[in-house]
């Protein structure tokens, strides 16, 4: 907290410097997200509680081998997404950290960020002391980010994958000489249920994660944007460079994996439709397959995931949050040629 409040005192204090300003805003708003999207977690560890004991009832298990080797590329793909998030975020705290000793700046007296005490920090050892604090609270506060990213990333990957357990049960639906009606009837009410057990669970993860997708998508957004800006002003190569790039690649690689998982729920919940087509329904009796229309016509919506209702998690809201950043950067390169 105190991390956040010096550097917030201190963009007040150079609000008439628009470079600097824009040097600080980006990293303070992810510090200040970081640390919203804590106390939502806390506010909400009920819901998150409900939510973990519900992943864990029985209806949620694979039933087969066939099943869990179906959801392994759910589980591979967010261990993935979270090893690129760590794999940028390390350097990116490297170079903020380091940056004054790499650039040698350090003998000045110079802090990784930019921040207002109430003491003198030019000299020893308030100098020293402050430094190991602003390393220790960004490294803390990035810990939190990823974290929490990480739960929300699987909690989206786990409805994903409900969704292809629920195909595979739709396809075996009808073993020919093995079911009767009556058992064919039996497997699609379960199904049926599933599938409403699945909604709820996506609808009750998406209000326990409403406010943080706001949050991050908002502070992502800007972020991305002033960082990329940033980069038009700095030497090409140098330290500061690299760190500006490793950040706005944290920062993207963070939206799109929201946006991925987002996707793959819309994507696979759109499947099951097909999966009932898939499945031996041609030589049931004419009553049953009645009922395999009616929940045909109930898939036929797919689930999407959204922040309060602004915008749905897909890989054309991140095409287009990068698209605006694109020309954003484009436009202030124009501007510096030009002047």
């Amino acid at each position: 907290f105190g991390h956040n409040f010096f550097q917030t005192v201190n963009l007040f204090l150079i609000l008439d410097d628009l470079q600097a300003v824009t040097g600080t805003i980006f990293i303070l708003l992810m510090e200040l997200a970081a640390s919203l999207k804590a106390y939502y977690l806390i506010k909400d560890m009920k819901m998150l509680k409900h939510l973990m004991v519900t992943i864990n009832c029985d209806l949620f298990q694979p039933k087969n081998s066939e099943q869990r080797t179906l959801i392994q590329p759910n589980i591979k793909a967010w261990r993935t997404f979270v090893s690129a998030f760590w794999t940028l975020t390390v350097p990116a705290l490297f170079f903020w950290s380091s940056f004054p000793i790499l650039d040698k700046t350090v003998k000045k007296y110079r802090l990784p960020f930019l921040a207002w005490y109430p003491y003198n920090t030019k000299i020893s050892p308030q100098y020293e002391l402050t430094y190991v604090h602003q390393v220790l609270s960004i490294v803390f506060l990035s810990v939190v980010n990823i974290n929490i990213d990480s739960l929300i990333a699987a909690l989206n990957m786990f409805i994903a994958a409900q969704f292809d357990i629920l195909s595979n049960d739709l396809r075996n639906l009808h073993k020919i000489n093995k079911d009767t009606s009556t058992d064919v009837i039996n497997n699609l009410k379960k199904c049926v249920h599933h599938h409403r057990e699945i909604l709820k669970f996506a609808d009750y993860a998406n209000r326990f994660y409403n406010w943080l997708l706001l949050v991050q998508f908002f502070v992502g957004g800007v972020s991305i944007g002033l960082s990329m800006f940033q980069l038009t002003l700095v030497i090409p190569f140098s330290t500061e460079f690299y760190m500006l790039l490793t950040y706005g690649t944290a920062v993207s690689v963070q939206v799109f994996m929201y946006c991925w998982f987002g996707n793959q729920i819309e994507v696979k919940s759109s499947e099951l439709s097909y999966a009932v087509f898939e499945s031996n329904w041609t030589g049931l009796p004419p009553a049953v397959k009645k009922n395999f229309i009616i929940f045909v016509l109930r898939v036929q919506r797919p689930l999407k995931m959204a922040a309060l209702n602004l915008f749905y998690l897909s890989l054309e809201t991140f095409v287009k949050v990068n698209l605006k950043h694109f020309l954003l950067d484009t436009i202030s390169n124009f501007y510096n040629f030009r002047y």
